[in-house]
């Protein structure tokens, strides 16, 4: 290198945003062992859209409350966003999942005497923000799922794909490092089913976010950027 010519910076690579290291999971069922998980690896990408698949009682939602930190591995360490969910007490834990974790559930889950604007700012709420930013985040996603109309409506006065489309929106107001969607099209027709997983595909093409999907469905599963297989436990290539 010639004196006086500065060196290159370095590029620095965001570290992944899920890492799932030989992860075990066993249930006591009486006096029996019931192993749901095996020995599982996975790392996510920062931006990368993950479909898991696999018939059911694959393990495939065990994982996802696993990374949502709503389980403990029996053995095994997760990382979200480089942070170790292991190291974590009950109290950061919950700290961490409000403000680093979306999680899109089958069922909406919406307060029936809250609008659906008031419904997605749970997450900001709870977390203490300021009103006029919570306003502002909350108007924000609303309208990146097409719902920016329906925000003073009432759960009752939305189709069930308006109400997971708003799911989506609360999962995403807090700017989480990871959202988490488990069977999201499972109650619905496959019209709205659509809709829904098309707005996840614009959350990572046009936000940048990071998506694992859970779902039994290949045609579901075909939105993401790669789909891995679970079969009794463990992933099969």
């Amino acid at each position: 290198m010639e004196r006086g010519v500065p060196e290159p910076a370095e590029e620095l690579t965001p570290p992944p945003a899920v890492v799932v290291e030989a992860v075990g999971k066993t249930y006591r069922r009486g006096r029996i062992d019931v192993v749901a998980l095996h020995d599982v690896c996975l790392r996510v990408a920062a931006g990368e859209f993950v479909a898991l698949m696999g018939p059911s009682g694959s393990g495939k939602s065990t994982l996802l409350n696993l990374i949502a930190g709503l389980d403990v591995p029996t053995t095994g360490r997760i990382l979200v966003g480089g942070a170790c969910l292991g190291g974590m007490n009950d109290d950061a834990l919950t700290e961490f999942r409000r403000r680093r974790i979306g999680f899109v559930h089958q069922r909406f889950m919406f307060l029936p005497d809250l609008t659906i604007e008031e419904n997605v700012a749970i997450p900001l709420v709870l977390d203490g923000r300021a009103p006029a930013d919570t306003g502002a985040r909350v108007a924000a996603v609303l309208e990146h799922v097409g719902l920016g109309g329906r925000r003073a409506h009432l759960p009752t006065e939305v189709s069930g794909g308006e109400l997971q489309r708003a799911a989506i929106a609360r999962a995403l107001v807090a700017e989480p490092t990871v959202l988490l969607a488990d069977e999201p099209t499972g109650n619905l027709d496959s019209y709205a089913g659509e809709r829904v997983l098309l707005d996840l595909r614009r959350t990572v093409d046009e936000l940048g976010r990071t998506i694992v999907l859970v779902t039994h469905d290949a045609k579901a599963a075909a939105f993401a950027d790669r789909t891995e297989r679970l079969v009794d436990g463990t992933f099969v290539r």
